[in-house]
């Protein structure tokens, strides 16, 4: 098993509701360990480039708006397998559809509102990790 790092964030519906505490315990239950965290506002324009990939499809500015709309918390996340893992442990992306348990099924609103983004793969990890932390902030 590959020990590695993964990019999360819990979004404005989750700090709006102060769930940031509550979503670390399911992700240090799960054996995930936190090397890095920081509550930011994030701009337009990181936001814009964060998700960039999703430009062309039509949620695109709504999803800029929402991610804009509060405070977040970036994480970088640490364990055997650690992209994998923490997309099992957030849950299906509708928490209709998310296993019990999972970040989503216990505390995402909707869709557009479901809680934490996780990377889909350690490649896109490493890049997303690059764009809100230098390395001396990442610490195990």
């Amino acid at each position: 098993m590959a020990r590695e790092h993964t990019f999360s964030i819990l979004k404005p519906d989750a700090t709006a509701r102060n769930l940031t505490g509550e979503v670390n315990a399911v992700i240090e239950k799960a054996g995930l360990r936190i090397v890095a965290q920081k509550r930011i506002r994030m701009t337009r324009q990181e936001a814009e480039t964060f998700y960039g990939v999703h430009k062309e499809r039509p949620f695109f500015g709504e999803l800029v708006e929402f991610m804009t709309s509060g405070p977040v918390v970036v994480q970088v996340l640490e364990g055997e397998n650690a992209v994998a893992k923490y997309r099992e442990v957030m849950g299906a992306t509708d928490p209709a559809k998310a296993a019990d348990g999972t970040i989503r099924k216990l505390f995402a609103r909707s869709v557009g509102e479901n809680t934490a983004h996780g990377s889909d793969s350690v490649e896109n990890a490493r890049i997303e990790i690059a764009q809100f932390f230098s390395g001396n902030e990442i610490v195990g």
